[in-house]
């Protein structure tokens, strides 16, 4: 599909170094090309759909199928040294726990399947099961596994589509009833791109990485925007918000123990908004 790759056979150097390979997510041993001689293998890929009528085929079989026949294929060469999976604090947050003011979430959390279920939300449980199933096949296969697991991931686009997390922040004036209760999670796509690069590095790189820059309520999120593009985001929405009211926090601490340094939400959103003018997105 040539509307997915363009853009990227157009990045500096990738004549010299970028080699494209098909592959299909629920089809074992399609990765097999594409990790034989590989040192690093990086497994970003999975649906990312916030509605769907058969969440079976739509979600869940691409990402648990789809991260074990990636994991199939890289115990089928010894070059592999480490594998690191895209997870999502999807795959975190959801386990029934109040997220109270004093809440620190961290890497031992897990999400619990029931959980997601019971609320519908089935890309929550796509990405839950199948973190799940990495890490039990790769401690069965002896498999050196990282898992990154970022938030809402925002950012200027590489693509030249909308995806859904960057299409969120465009929705954010429409689908938030009610403001003042609601938290923002976001990461910046710079900082995922970093953390994963290091998560293969930093040899002692290891287990889960809860990656989530910040945590503010939804009103502070659409000031910021508001002052960006006042049009968009008109006041009235954020003003009845409270945004000195506490919420609960995800811990840095382990990201930052590989490097990352997290880029301000202001920076992050403001390069959102530029990239969506750029690519013709959000009219000026």
């Amino acid at each position: 599909d040539s509307k997915k790759t363009e853009h990227l056979l157009a990045l500096d150097g990738a004549k010299e170094r970028l080699h494209l390979f098909q592959a299909d997510l629920i089809e074992e041993g399609s990765f097999d090309a594409a990790v034989d001689g590989c040192e690093g293998v990086f497994h970003t890929a999975s649906p990312v759909l916030f509605s769907a009528t058969n969440p079976q085929a739509e979600l869940i079989d691409p990402a648990v199928k789809g991260t074990l026949n990636v994991l199939k294929s890289c115990v089928k060469f010894a070059t592999v040294k480490r594998v690191v999976l895209t997870s999502s604090m999807a795959a975190v947050i959801f386990n029934g726990r109040p997220l109270t003011p004093d809440v620190v979430i961290d890497e031992t959390w897990f999400s619990d399947p029931l959980v997601c279920e019971n609320l519908k939300e089935w890309y929550f449980l796509s990405k839950t099961l199948a973190e799940e199933a990495a890490w039990k096949f790769a401690k069965g296969n002896g498999i050196d596994l990282v898992t990154i697991n970022p938030s809402y991931v925002i950012g200027p686009l590489l693509q030249p589509s909308l995806n859904a997390t960057v299409e969120m922040v465009l929705n954010l004036k429409n689908d938030i009833p009610d403001v003042t209760r609601s938290n923002y999670l976001s990461t910046d796509v710079r900082d995922v791109a970093s953390a994963h690069v290091q998560a293969f590095e930093v040899p002692s790189a290891t287990g889960r990485y809860c990656l989530v820059g910040h945590v503010i309520p939804m009103s502070k999120a659409l000031k910021i925007l508001h002052e960006l593009h006042p049009t968009l985001f008109p006041p009235e929405k954020y003003e009845d918000g409270n945004p000195s009211e506490p919420t609960y926090q995800v811990s840095q601490e382990k990201a930052k123990s590989l490097g990352v340094n997290f880029l301000p939400v202001e920076v992050s959103l403001r390069d959102t908004i530029e990239s969506l003018k750029e690519k013709g997105f959000l009219k000026v």
